[in-house]
């Protein structure tokens, strides 16, 4: 098949190539017959623009570097979804990159992006430091989205992590409960450790002291949520509710407390955090604090492309909401 060019959509349209090149370009005002012209004779070729030649005419690339964390994550999946759904019709296309969990893959991973010439850079989670993604960014547009910038003057799209945490908490203890564990995330993700001082605090607050038997390591995986009720279990140390760094950790752990014969909530409450679409639909449902991924990257899109063309954009701190649901709110299971 011929490969269709300017001059052919010139002498289709009948106009002038340098018409045709405004039109594509649309820097310049175009007489509107003559752009709608230029438009039909496009449909009717088949014509498709070389970006290439484009960015580096424009010196853009109308892409955008996101760098997310294990793709197939639900929570990270939703936001990349909202991301994808909001740059359609922009004309800007996202790129996508996998960090992983480790800084050394996320540094690559940044690298790579910035080296596709991207116009702006997006950093979902991840543990890598705002300071070297700064360093590797340099003078690129940045959002940093469900994280908190730690340093430097990047912007960030974020929910306070410490206060859902305690949200959470406080809710189990206003429905008496007295012996709260806490699975973890990531020993040195920012999130996770801003929801264990969130625990920290709540108990704190009601005069209970801390117990660190009922604390368990964990990696915001369904695995480390089934380990670490196991090791609660051996540690025979009593408990009657369960704080989860997450939704998945909670799923593991209400599967585990399923092998040791324990209800929920009847015997064990459980909380989890992010809300996943799927905390509706567990057995029982899954109360958690409510982080709204999808809009997150919706409104992340915005505000980068806003960035990159110079406009000014102030960091976003959301304030969480806590879904309660029958996983810990015996109640509702006898209003069933």
């Amino acid at each position: 098949m011929k490969k269709v060019t300017i001059q052919d959509i010139a002498r289709v349209a009948g106009v002038s190539k340098s018409t045709v090149s405004r039109v594509l370009n649309g820097k310049v005002a175009v007489n509107p017959e003559k752009e709608k012209a230029v438009h039909k004779a496009i449909e009717r070729l088949g014509f498709q623009p070389n970006i290439l030649a484009q960015s580096l005419a424009s010196g853009r690339s109308s892409t955008v570097g996101v760098l997310t964390q294990m793709i197939g994550s639900p929570f990270y999946d939703a936001i990349s979804q909202g991301l994808i759904a909001a740059f359609s019709g922009t004309g800007y296309s996202p790129i996508f990159a996998d960090g992983r969990w480790h800084q050394s893959e996320q540094r690559d991973a940044l690298k790579t992006l910035v080296g596709r010439r991207v116009d702006g850079v997006i950093v979902i989670g991840g543990t890598i430091s705002s300071l070297q993604i700064s360093e590797i960014t340099r003078e690129l547009p940045v959002l940093l989205v469900a994280r908190k910038c730690d340093a430097g003057d990047l912007r960030s799209f974020s929910i306070d992590n410490d206060l859902g945490a305690y949200i959470a908490t406080t809710h189990l203890l206003s429905n008496g409960h007295r012996s709260i564990a806490m699975i973890k995330g990531l020993a040195d993700h920012a999130d996770a450790k801003a929801r264990f001082e969130g625990y920290r605090r709540a108990l704190a607050d009601s005069g209970l002291p801390f117990d660190e038997r009922l604390v368990v390591e964990g990696d915001f995986s369904a695995v480390s949520g089934v380990n670490a009720v196991e090791q609660l279990v051996q540690r025979n140390v009593s408990f009657t509710a369960i704080f989860a760094a997450n939704d998945l950790t909670a799923y593991g752990a209400r599967l585990a407390l399923s092998r040791v014969s324990k209800r929920v909530p009847e015997d064990i409450a459980i909380v989890g955090f992010d809300d996943q679409l799927e905390s509706s639909f567990t057995t029982p449902p899954l109360s958690s604090v409510r982080q709204p991924a999808r809009e997150m990257g919706e409104r992340a899109a915005g505000a980068i492309l806003a960035l990159i063309e110079g406009k000014p954009f102030d960091s976003v701190l959301l304030e969480p909401e806590l879904k309660v649901r029958e996983s810990s709110d015996f109640s509702r299971q006898q209003d069933r």
